[in-house]
């Protein structure tokens, strides 16, 4: 009995050691420039458009939002900023390009920090991080995106 056992806990493990399949399970939804235009730059401009404080005729007007709704709509938006930097990283997007996996890294911080001030209600850091988030953009647009429309 203790050799039948022994022979199917052998048989289990070596199940969980089998080599992954070669090709990947996912396919290639669109492309770069669509990925950014499409997932990325709306999910940052709900961020960046619920932080700071602007000038106006009437006075200075505070983005920051003043619902759980809004407040939610931030952190939501922060989070999928952090998956869509996962995303990045996966070969199709960087084919091998540290410098690119190494700011795909630096977007899911990014993300999660923006959602940490969301989730806190925080006007402050989430200024502070949406900042920081640009940075993060602007640090890929430099080496990958040097013909950019001037906005």
């Amino acid at each position: 009995m203790r050799l039948w056992c022994l022979a199917l806990v052998v048989a289990i493990g070596a199940l969980g050691c089998e080599a992954p399949p070669s090709s990947a399970p996912y396919e290639r939804a669109t492309e770069i420039a669509e990925f950014m235009e499409w997932l990325l730059e709306p999910a940052a401009d709900v961020i960046w458009d619920s932080a700071g404080q602007i000038d106006t005729e009437a006075g200075v007007q505070d983005l920051a939002p003043t619902t759980e709704e809004g407040w939610n709509q931030v952190r939501n938006q922060a989070a999928l900023i952090s998956e869509l930097g996962n995303l990045l990283m996966m070969p199709h997007f960087a084919q091998g390009r540290p410098d690119w996996t190494e700011i795909s890294r630096g977007l899911v911080r990014a993300g999660a920090r923006v959602q940490r001030a969301a989730e806190a209600r925080d006007a402050e850091v989430l200024f502070e991080e949406g900042g920081l988030l640009y940075q993060v953009c602007v640090s890929c647009h430099q080496i990958y995106w040097r013909d950019a429309p001037v906005r």
